[in-house]
């Protein structure tokens, strides 16, 4: 029993050596897990504040072109592009900007801008999104090409009823009308399958009417 107290003590004592030797480092630890912790709670309520700032800002901007205030509309876009860049909300004004682009004939200026999008963003439906519009400009130029590879580049796992029907559209113009009612009649079977209202079925339908009598004739 006297050697094991003796050995309890003399773990005790090792014990307060090793605290007094390396004290600081524990102190250390604890700083940086709470600085750690306190950190991340700021960077987190800071990063909060920025999002609901560029929130506001891109209602604002919105307001601003209700009221068909282009100027202050494209001044606050400038601003989300360039204080809140690689954001949703920045990729957002950007899409908006491109749309002014084409209202103002600049359709070079809407693809790059589009294109920016499509490429850089982390959101998948905003990146498609802005596919299908940078190839709605691509066919605007004439440019069906690039517009069916813009397109095809979708990797999409299934077929997009929006890709299928604009697919159709720029095989039209391009003069392939086989081909333009067999991508109608994939949109047709596209929007049957996942029915969420992001194709005009009624105009769909008519498209295939009209190419299909056509090909009667």
């Amino acid at each position: 029993m006297v050697d094991e107290y003796l050995s309890e003590r003399e773990q005790a004592e090792q014990l307060r050596q090793w605290l007094r030797a390396n004290w600081i480092w524990l102190v250390a630890g604890v700083a940086l897990a709470l600085g750690g912790y306190y950190g991340s709670r700021w960077w987190e309520s800071r990063q909060a504040g920025r999002s609901l700032a560029a929130e506001a800002r891109l209602s604002a901007m919105l307001d601003a072109l209700a009221r068909n205030q282009r100027e202050e509309a494209l001044k606050i876009a400038g601003e989300l592009t360039g204080d809140h860049a690689g954001t949703p909300y920045a990729e957002q004004a950007t899409l908006v900007q491109a749309r002014l682009d084409v209202e103002a004939g600049d359709l070079a200026a809407a693809s790059a801008r589009l294109a920016q999008v499509m490429d850089s963003s982390r959101d998948p439906e905003l990146s498609l999104v802005a596919r299908l519009r940078l190839a709605r400009v691509q066919l605007a130029q004439g440019a069906h090409d690039a517009a069916l590879a813009t397109l095809d580049a979708a990797g999409t796992p299934a077929v997009d009823a929006r890709i299928a029907e604009l697919r159709g559209d720029v095989l039209l113009a391009k003069g392939d009308r086989r081909g333009a009612l067999a991508a109608y009649r994939a949109a047709q079977e596209a929007a049957a399958a996942a029915p969420t209202g992001l194709v005009d079925g009624e105009l769909l339908g008519y498209k295939i009417d009209e190419l299909a009598a056509a090909a009667t004739e």
